[in-house]
């Protein structure tokens, strides 16, 4: 009896608080219909995910919700322009469009080649005294789009200072993000309640209490502002933009379009990392031939100026000269590697920390860029072009054309550039200035049949689809950290998949052998060039784990880090020898952030699976219907030893073969900061 008594008082204390609400909404409901009028629902194909627009007060809002749950509470959207001017308040609705799309699509390289574009649209079309603006969301069956399209009235251009997109989630959701910079995403990533994060950049991703996925997260950035967001209150982000030096955000056209805004969702966490949302929300293909883009494996002359025994300078210790060229030419061809990198081969290295004006036309005295790239051709190694800018966007821009035409005419097809330093003038990395420049670059480079590898770049929206010869970027703390400082922790590789890679694929530059960098700290020609290097550098894993990361941390044009001595007869390296980063079919099996992660996928008929955890040992057992029915496969596994461990035995491995079929089951025992990597070849293969 006091326990019913106990809960009868309990209903009634919540009756009592919500009693003014209640009758307000009743009277809402009764006495203004066209408020309810207002209201536009939108779902997604397969019903569970549905969102809801209404305007209050001449202002909108929307809210999401999945299998009938709120996600995200009524939320602002809007834009604000210079002098508090609104373009979204006192909006009234015009008309209401929606149309569907259900069609397949193909890619020359991507984790998927064959992509479903599976979507339900809903365009508000809305007028303000000052504009007329469109709210148009798509609904996948994997998350929500949303951007704003603008036509204002009279005007033949706007500056927009503020966007007013919140996203006003229903709990404390469990988060994992990196905190909001406008020069740099090289952080480590935080786990944190969403009431905690305070800013953050995006993809930031998120589990509701309910036990949903979520990640926020942008498409198809051009000519805009990249987006972070911010805590308002502890459960209300609202997107903030990176400000061009006098504070105004975005210069358009009387006439534009913003990104869309995403949200993906997914009962699993593995279900953000399979889903194709960014990628759907940008346009199609706009180069008609690409059977010039390809993904490679590559080596390069790079590890040794990090761990501190070469330099970009040229001098005594100077990595980038023609013998060591030649030398690394030689490996890959032994090895069926597809190209060689050479970083520090252009002059300008000597002004590194003043005017940085580099020239990306003449090679140092000491490379012979001609002989290198024939030596290449010869063997049939391609070269890849590098172009550290040093963040000097002027110089950069005025040789361009240039130095892509010198490219070409050496026969190389693939460039990295670089943007390790500050933009001049007070521009940032990541403005609309920023978003221009690395977006003239890419147009720019497929013109001249180049692809993309940036490094300090903007984030990744997935133009990759309209754009594809933007194969991969840096955008996170990547290999270099563990060269010259404490590195990266162990789980730092499980947090990348959850996170930053939702976005697209990275450059990590996995696959460093020489874990403790003892043939570097030993060598006479090892110098300290980096303060943040007390002496104590070291790659945080196994060996096994760089093995698997070459799968998991996914980028096609996939790099072997480390110097080449360090691979030399060594047996873990066949897993390198025998990966192929051109994959037709990629699939993310289980796994949590920052604790571990499963990965396979399929390239010629061959898997390659990587399976990775943090600080913790753990055992895993992974099906094997990925495999094709009825087909015979031999898995070779490289796994760590029973006594290998992260901090006090890395090194320790075993090699070993069994065959398996569809069906069959794998068990997986990985060490602390461990990890464990198989092929999978058809057994008729030799």
């Amino acid at each position: 009896m006091q326990f019913q008594n106990s809960i009868i008082e309990y209903f009634y204390r919540i009756m009592k608080y919500f009693r003014h609400s209640i009758l307000l909404i009743i009277c809402a409901m009764l006495c203004a219909p066209t408020l309810m009028a207002k209201r536009r629902v939108l779902k997604s194909p397969d019903g569970r995910t549905e969102v809801l627009v209404e305007l209050r007060g001449g202002c909108a809002y929307y809210s999401v919700c999945r299998d009938g749950q709120p996600i995200v509470g009524a939320s602002r959207l809007g834009l604000e322009e210079k002098n508090g001017v609104e373009l979204s308040r006192g909006l009234r609705e015009t008309r209401t469009d929606y149309a569907a799309v259900d069609s397949l699509w193909h890619q020359p390289w991507g984790e998927n080649k064959t992509i479903r574009e599976n979507y339900r649209e809903m365009t508000v079309h809305l007028r303000s005294l000052n504009a007329d603006l469109a709210l148009r969301f798509r609904a996948f069956d994997d998350g929500i789009g949303f951007r704003y399209e603008v036509a204002a009235k009279g005007r033949d251009s706007l500056q927009i200072v503020r966007e007013l997109t919140e996203f006003c989630f229903i709990d404390d959701a469990r988060s994992w993000s990196i905190p909001a910079n406008s020069d740099t995403y090289e952080l480590l990533y935080r786990d944190l309640p969403l009431s905690q994060i305070g800013t953050a950049n995006t993809p930031l991703t998120l589990r509701t209490h309910a036990g949903v996925y979520c990640s926020i997260h942008e498409a198809a950035l051009y000519d805009y502002p990249e987006m972070t967001v911010a805590s308002t209150d502890s459960l209300r982000l609202e997107a903030r933009l990176a400000p061009w030096p006098d504070g105004i955000a975005a210069r358009e056209p009387g006439s534009f379009h913003t990104p869309w805004r995403t949200l993906q969702l997914a009962d699993r966490a593995v279900g953000l990392i399979n889903s194709s949302l960014i990628l759907n929300l940008n346009p199609a293909c706009q180069i008609a031939d690409t059977s010039w883009i390809r993904p490679k494996k590559y080596v390069g002359i790079w590890w040794g100026m990090h761990v501190g025994i070469w330099s970009w300078v040229m001098g005594d210790r100077h990595g980038a000269t023609t013998e060591r060229a030649i030398d690394y030419i030689d490996f890959a061809a032994r090895n069926g590697i597809d190209a060689i990198l050479a970083e520090g081969w252009n002059k300008g290295w000597e002004a590194w920390g003043g005017n940085q004006e580099f020239d990306f036309v003449n090679a140092q005295a000491d490379f012979d860029v001609e002989k290198v790239c024939a030596y290449a051709k010869a063997k049939g190694v391609k070269f890849i072009g590098h172009h550290e800018t040093g963040g000097n966007i002027p110089s950069y821009e005025r040789q361009m054309d240039a130095a892509y035409q010198r490219l070409k005419a050496l026969g190389v097809d693939d460039l990295k550039t670089g943007y390790a330093g500050g933009f001049r003038g007070g521009f940032s990395h990541h403005g609309q200035y920023g978003v221009r420049h690395y977006q003239h670059v890419v147009e720019t480079a497929a013109k001249y049949g180049l692809t993309i590898d940036a490094h300090e770049p903007i984030k990744d929206t997935g133009i990759r689809r309209t754009w594809p010869n933007m194969m991969t970027r840096e955008g996170a703390r990547g290999m270099e950290w563990n060269g010259w400082s404490a590195g990266n922790p162990p789980s730092h590789h499980e947090m990348l998949p959850f996170t930053r890679l939702l976005a697209g694929p990275m450059d990590y530059t996995p696959g460093t052998f020489d874990l403790l960098l003892e043939s570097s700290k030993h060598s006479p020609d090892h110098k300290r060039w980096n303060d943040q290097d007390n002496g104590q550098a070291r790659t945080n894993t196994t060996l096994c784990k760089q093995l698997a990361n070459w799968v998991i941390l996914y980028s096609p044009l996939q790099m072997a880090s480390d110097m080449i001595e360090n691979y030399e007869a060594h047996p873990a390296f066949q897993f390198f020898r025998d990966f192929d980063p051109d994959c037709e079919r990629s699939e993310a099996l289980d796994g949590e952030p920052g604790e571990y992660v499963v990965v396979v996928r399929e390239a010629k008929g061959r898997f390659f699976l990587g399976a990775t955890t943090n600080e913790q040992a753990r055992r895993l057992s992974v099906a094997l219907d990925f495999l094709k029915p009825g087909q015979d496969y031999r898995a070779i596994v490289y796994a760590d030893a029973p006594d290998a461990d992260w901090l006090t035995n890395p090194q320790a491995y075993m090699i070993s073969e069994r065959k398996v079929r569809h069906g069959d089951t794998l068990d997986i025992r990985m060490a602390p900061g461990g990890g464990q990597a198989v092929t999978f070849v058809p057994a008729a293969s030799r």
